[in-house]
Order: C-alpha cells, then structure tokens, then sequence
C-alpha cells in the first residue's frame, strides 16, 4: 500500500480499516493524528498515530475513532504525545492565524494560506477547525468583524467603517453585522447609549471574572488575567452607556460563579439579557442541556438541532457566547475529543471541564443521599451539604 493518505479526499476515509489504521501507526504518520487513536492493551494507554513511544505488537493495539471513546474502555491519556490536547499542532495554527491577523482586510484562500503555513490544504483545513473551533474562513470572517467594531467605536460612520473593515461592499457587511455585533450597525456606533449597566470584577480560581447586568439580567460574563483590562474592554463596548461599578448589587451572581468553579454548584441560576439571531439563540439553548460533567462535539449540536450540516454555525455561536459559564460553550469540543477554540483560552477550558469531571461524581453521590433520605421519610432541608444543589429557573 503505497500511497498518501494526505492526498485523499477526505481525511476519515483514508483510515477506515484496521489495516490501514496499524500502517499508519507504523510509519507514525502524523497526518493521521485526529483520524483515529490506538491504544495498547498491555500498558493501558491509548496514543496519536504519530507518537514516539516504542511501538506495540499489533496483536496488543486496539484502535478508537475519539479520546473519549478510549477513555471510556479504561485506557489513559499518553504522557508523551499528549491525545487529549494539542501542543505540535497549535504551532501550525499559530502561523496560520498570524497569516490571518496580518492584514483582516485581506481574504486569503486556503491555498494561499497553506502556502504560507507549508502544510496541504486539506490537513490545515482539518487541523485550523480542530484548534480553533471554526475555518480559516469563518476566522477571517471573524476578523473583518472585529475591525468593524474597533472601526465604529472610533467614531466613523457607517460606510467608511464598513470599508476599512474589508466588507468591500456594505450590503454584504449588512448580511453579516448582526451576527458579528449582536445589533444593527448604527445601534452598535451609539455604544451602549440610554442603557444603565452594572459590573463588577472579582478574582476566582481562573483568573478574573467581570459580570455585567442591565435591568433585565446578565448581558456580560467574561475572564481575563487582569481586571482593570475587563473594565476597560466593557467601557470601550459600551462607552456612552451609563456604567456603574456595583459589587454589592452583582455579589448574588458572583457567588453562584465561584461556587461553580470550586466545584460545589452545577447549575447557574442567572436571568440574562442578550441579544442574538434565532438560529444563535437554538445553540445557546443546546449548550445549556449539555449535563455537567458531559461534552458534545460541534457536530453533535448541529445533529441535535436537526441541521447536521451547520457544524459551522454551531462552532460561530460557541465563539461569540458573551457569558462564559452561563451558557457552557466550554463543554464543546472537537469530533476527536480535541479540545478546540475557547474565547477565554484553552487553558481556561482545559481547567473548566477537568473541573466538571473531577466533581460530577460527587454530586451523584449527593443525589444518592437525598434520594435514601428522602425514601426513609427524612427532612433534607437541613443538610448544609446539598442547599447549593439547585435547579435553575429558565428566564425568557
């Protein structure tokens, strides 16, 4: 067999069998890694295709198509190639998206970019949405939005902004603006004015947290490494509106965030207030029926919606979530149990659902608790240990 899978058309279908699997293995094609894992039954770890560790009997080797599906049949993450996460590929789309990031104006296509990056289309195709959640395309998208914004908060209008953004024309801009910004243009330029918001910033077991609320609910939940850089991004998108440093009246939210974070809360028990598009909005509302504990692949949210062809879509919805936790984007992952994009850093993810794994296991055996009490008659109402285990009220 001597060919390439890099050269098909389709990555999955270049190692459908076991055979194919196993040559893989042996030559540690790297262009593999993503497709399929292979675990080895006598060590009990489980490995990329690539991975530089001496290579197992094939009479031990069993192979899985996902690290959860692996991780499901007892074996453990590798320490050396690491299945789990990314560390060789995130240097590809780190060239990749400074390529990207250099001029937003400028619409590379794939061909151009994987020239300039020295991989073939195809695998930075696979490996850019793998990483980062969404396509070297609807990353571009992403930054001709980003522009706009910094080019309406500056001040221009409508037109100019829409061309500095690289739009090229502004019925296009228009097609994509409320997807981008949440509102119309001329809304988004006013800045927030006639609105009163309050926020507040607190530090919490993953950095920073800012929470801002309108009188109707929560319309910011977001992390960073420095508060006074989370005050200030919220006074640049909102820099006419009336913005109020108000602890006291945000100190109910951000006990819920810190109870989550220190693994003694599931639920979040939030009103909000944020705008989106229909089809956003169905997303977000997936993302908050993932249990805890538990991920989904953006396919499997696209399915779940019945458009299993907008894995795209649901990838844009994850990446513009405004408030972290309150909707879950973090336990979204990659269809190979990669972790993939995260506005507030894949690090932040990582810690977020190792978090959720190490804790669901105490809250079921808290519900077991509750339910023998409750079957012995028992009032639980004063079991300090469970008061926080509430089930959120669903807000409009």
């Amino acid at each position: 067999m001597n060919r390439n899978p890099a050269d098909t058309t389709s990555g999955a279908a270049s190692w459908t069998s076991d055979d194919e699997r196993w040559e893989a293995v042996t030559r540690r094609e790297p262009q593999a890694d993503g497709a399929f894992f292979y675990a080895v039954k006598t060590t009990g770890v489980f490995c990329r295709p690539s991975c530089a560790s001496r290579q197992p009997r094939r009479e031990n080797v069993a192979f899985f198509t996902d690290a959860a599906a692996a991780r499901a049949a007892g074996f453990r993450d590798c320490k050396r190639c690491q299945p789990g996460g990314l560390p060789r590929e995130l240097e590809i789309v780190n060239r990749a998206c400074a390529a990207l990031d250099a001029d937003p104006q400028q619409r590379l296509t794939l061909a151009q970019l994987s020239d300039a990056v020295h991989v073939s289309p195809f695998h930075l195709q696979r490996l850019f949405k793998r990483v980062v959640g969404v396509s070297p395309r609807q990353y571009q998208a992403a930054q001709r939005g980003a522009a706009l914004r910094d080019a309406l908060r500056s001040g221009s209008d409508v037109t100019r902004a829409t061309l500095d953004a690289g739009f090229g024309s502004p019925s296009r801009m228009y097609d994509s603006a409320s997807a981008e910004l949440g509102m119309a243009p001329s809304a988004y330029r006013r800045k927030g004015a006639g609105l009163t918001v309050r926020y507040a910033c607190a530090s919490t077991p993953l950095g920073f947290v800012l929470v801002a609320a309108t009188d109707k609910g929560i319309c910011k939940i977001g992390f960073g490494d420095d508060a006074a850089m989370l005050a200030d991004d919220l006074r640049g998108e909102l820099a006419n509106a009336d913005l109020l440093e108000d602890t006291e009246h945000l100190a109910p939210f951000i006990a819920q965030i810190d109870a989550y974070l220190r693994g003694t809360r599931q639920d979040f028990d939030l009103p909000l207030d944020i705008a989106a598009t229909a089809f956003r909005q169905r997303v977000w509302d997936a993302l908050r029926r993932i249990p805890y504990g538990e991920t989904r692949s953006y396919s499997q949210i696209a399915e779940t919606l019945g458009t299993p062809r907008a894995v795209r879509a649901v990838a844009s919805a994850c990446a513009t979530n405004p408030v972290a936790l309150a909707i879950p984007c973090h336990r979204v992952v990659a269809k190979g149990g990669a972790l993939a994009g995260y506005r507030w850093g894949l690090p932040r993810k990582a810690a977020l659902l190792d978090n959720e794994a190490q804790h669901a296991g105490d809250f079921s055996r808290g519900q077991t608790r509750l339910d023998e009490r409750a079957l012995a008659g028992a009032d639980i109402d004063d079991d300090t240990t469970t008061k926080n285990w509430t089930t959120p009220r669903e807000h409009a």
